[in-house]
């Protein structure tokens, strides 16, 4: 009894950590964003350093909630070859909301804060919205296949615009995050895609294939990550009580250029069912060994 009454009060400190943390930072971040609206690209470069500093702070403060309050044992492997100022871009097994807090953990200073795309409609959610902008959140505007049939003069105008909106990266070390299986890892999911993987969901190509096109000339190498946690995976309140005892994590490099010079992908993406064929294969291929490490990890992420 009194156990769980301190874990429940460990959970609540922590959770009210992360609160003021976050409504600290993001008062200094949301006066940036505003410094950020006129519309000189020289003066907007200069404010989103101040802006990524105080993303990063916040992460810094939050990670040393974690060892203060979280208690777990952290097993993280190839990170040693990562550095801040160079361009990547994220691909992870997805099984929990406390995925994102381990991927900012184990990043945190080792590589540009962590970013991902998201939809333009979104630029427009009050306060968020101009602090995603100002943070230099990818914006990706896609038009559906029935859009574009009624307005064939469209086609091809959302991937020129998402890499115009990408041109500041060009100068600028980024990260962009992306977990390719869409979705959170769960048993129900698993059967209903009849997955041909253990631990894992099929991989979805489409999203990776949209990055590469925006931005393959930007980035510079693709880090793999595989997340494992040995006593199940668990929730955001598990972690923040001090109930996960330990999480494992994998980390393997590669250059960019070894996907698209290997043929693997290029610019024919969208247009050539050959070329997707043999980037889906290529994907397959990653998400099968990271399988075969998760078994060799005695997983207990398998499905029951």
């Amino acid at each position: 009894m009194l156990k769980a009454v301190g874990y429940h009060l460990r959970g609540t400190v922590s959770v009210l950590g992360y609160f003021f943390n976050t409504v600290f930072w993001f008062i200094p971040i949301f006066i940036l964003s505003l410094l950020k609206l006129p519309p000189v690209q020289w003066w907007r470069r200069i404010v989103s350093y101040p802006l990524d500093a105080c993303a990063t702070a916040w992460i810094t403060v939050n990670n040393l909630n974690q060892r203060l309050l979280s208690r777990t044992r952290w097993s993280v492997n190839g990170i040693s070859s990562l550095a801040p100022d160079d361009w990547y871009l994220v691909l992870a097994n997805h099984q929990s909301w406390v995925d994102i807090l381990v991927l900012q953990r184990i990043f945190n200073r080792k590589i540009p804060f962590l970013k991902f795309f998201l939809k333009q409609e979104l630029i427009w959610v009050p306060v968020l919205g101009l602090a995603w902008w100002a943070l230099d959140f990818p914006f990706m505007r896609r038009y559906s296949k029935s859009f574009l049939a009624k307005n064939p003069h469209l086609k091809g105008k959302d991937m020129e615009t998402t890499r115009k909106a990408c041109e500041k990266f060009k100068s600028k070390p980024v990260s962009i995050m992306n977990f390719v299986e869409g979705t959170r890892f769960t048993k129900s999911k698993h059967d209903r895609q009849a997955s041909p993987f253990i631990h894992l969901l099929k991989p979805k190509a489409g999203g990776v294939a949209f990055v590469l096109s925006a931005m393959g000339e930007q980035l510079h190498k693709l880090i793999d990550v595989t997340i494992d946690y040995p006593a199940g995976v668990p929730s955001y309140w598990d972690f923040v009580c001090g109930k996960v005892k330990e999480i494992r994590v994998n980390v393997s490099v590669m250059p960019i250029k070894d996907i698209v010079q290997g043929g693997f992908f290029n610019d024919t993406y969208f247009t050539d069912p050959a070329q997707k064929a043999r980037f889906q294969q290529w994907l397959n291929e990653r998400w099968q060994q990271k399988d075969q490490h998760l078994a060799a990890l005695n997983s207990t992420q398998a499905p029951l």
